[in-house]
Formats: structure tokens, C-alpha cells, sequence
């Protein structure tokens, strides 16, 4: 069986090297929305595939790009000076932030969170099926375990501004997932 969860957030950055002009050359803005799809083999003693809230620290996760910046790893030194120097809330990534740069990244990560979270409830063999992130209303991206051969990259090289960091709930779980020096 497979279950839907939907999130959203509100986010700035430049997608480099695309077709469109506008877009390449430009800071702007979306209202995203992100679907988490997950699978189970088992419902659990309340008839679930798993409790929504058990999925506390994806929202966190998905928060911490909500009225922020996403600055690609790959942008010029410059641009990163100046997003830096105007910008509380940065989180910098290692694929273009795309709308599937997005979905590749977000798959990542919400997987891990996923296999480190406690089942208490009798769940069967909770997986993340899918993350589907809409930049658009009429446009969308779709990852999966198996696009994942499409990026190469590990949880250090996702990298978030003090502004995101002294938001977190339960910042020792984020700083050990993330390996933060601090």
C-alpha cells in the first residue's frame, strides 16, 4: 500500500545553464509543493501504512528551505558572496535547484530520515517510494530510489546557514545526519 504526504514551502534561487533566459539569469521565486509517497508491505495496529507523525523531521527537513535561499555548490564565488551577505536563510546544495535537482535531493535525504526513524506501532517495511516536487502548478518532478544513479553526492555536501541551523527542534539529530562541525 502507498500513502501521501504533502508539504510546502516558499523558496528563492537561479537554475544555471537551462534554456530559459529568465530563469538562468535570475533570482526568483516559487511556491513549492512536495509529495513524499511512502510504501509498506504491512499496515500497522492502527490500520496505517505509518503515522504522519512520524514524519516530524522531514517536515523540519523541508522547512529549512521555506523563505530561503537554495544556492547551487556550483555557482561563481561572487554570486555566493553576495546570497551569503544578504541572505540569514541559505541552504547550499550540490545539484542545481531545479525542480528535479530538488526531487534527487529531497529523495535523498528523506530516505535517510525515513530508515533512521524509530517504528513503534507495528509498522511493516516502511520505504520512501517516491518525491514528487511542483515548482508550478502545471509542472512537477518525480524521484526514485533509481534515479538517484543520476547524482552523485553525500550528506555533508548539503550545507545550511545559522539561520536555518538555530531553527531545528532537535538539533543533535540534525548536526549528527548532517555531520556539522560545531
Amino acid at each position: 500500500m502507498i500513502i501521501r504526504k504533502k508539504f510546502r514551502f516558499e523558496g528563492a534561487h537561479i537554475v544555471r545553464n537551462c534554456t530559459s533566459k529568465r530563469c538562468r539569469e535570475n533570482i526568483h521565486g516559487h511556491s513549492y509543493e512536495v509529495e513524499i509517497f511512502l510504501k509498506s508491505d504491512k499496515l500497522d495496529n492502527g490500520f496505517m501504512v505509518m503515522d504522519f507523525i512520524l514524519l516530524e523531521n522531514v517536515a523540519e527537513f523541508i522547512h529549512c528551505f521555506d523563505h530561503s535561499y537554495t544556492l547551487w555548490d556550483k555557482e561563481t564565488d561572487d554570486v555566493k558572496s553576495a546570497i551569503y551577505t544578504i541572505n540569514n536563510r541559505v541552504a547550499e546544495i550540490p545539484v542545481s535547484p531545479s525542480a528535479e535537482g530538488y526531487a534527487l535531493l529531497f529523495f535523498f535525504v528523506i530516505n535517510r530520515i525515513i530508515s533512521d526513524t524509530k517504528l513503534i506501532n507495528g509498522e511493516g517495511n516502511v520505504k520512501l517510494h517516491a518525491v514528487r516536487v511542483h515548482e508550478t502548478q502545471s509542472g512537477y518532478a518525480e524521484a526514485s530510489a533509481e534515479d538517484l544513479n543520476l547524482v552523485s553526492f553525500t550528506l555533508n555536501d548539503i550545507k545550511f546557514t545559522e539561520g536555518i541551523i538555530k531553527e531545528w527542534k532537535n538539533k543533535k539529530w540534525w548536526i549528527q545526519i548532517f555531520q556539522i562541525k560545531s
